[in-house]
């Protein structure tokens, strides 16, 4: 194992107790942790492929940060009147 690989599982163990936090949070405190996670998660993409020595998976990573900003934007227009104080 070289040193990427063990940065994307340390990446990875942070995951869970953002993760554990989503699942028990209000809807506003869960979507921030959402948006960490999957930066976390995409960064973790990245350095694995830096790991595997495989560059052309890097898009994976680029297209889960596109997905993760998506989906925070679904997530807010869904729910944007619960989120009004």
């Amino acid at each position: 194992m070289n040193q990427w690989l063990w940065a994307a599982t340390a990446l990875l163990a942070l995951e869970l107790p953002l993760l554990a936090y989503a699942c028990f949070a209000s809807r506003l405190d869960a979507l921030v942790a959402y948006e960490a996670a999957a930066t976390i998660f995409a960064l973790s993409l990245i350095t694995l492929t830096e790991g595997f020595h495989r560059t052309s998976y890097t898009i994976l990573g680029v297209v889960a940060s596109v997905l993760n900003f998506t989906g925070a934007l679904v997530f807010v227009r869904f729910f944007e009147r619960e989120l009004d104080p």
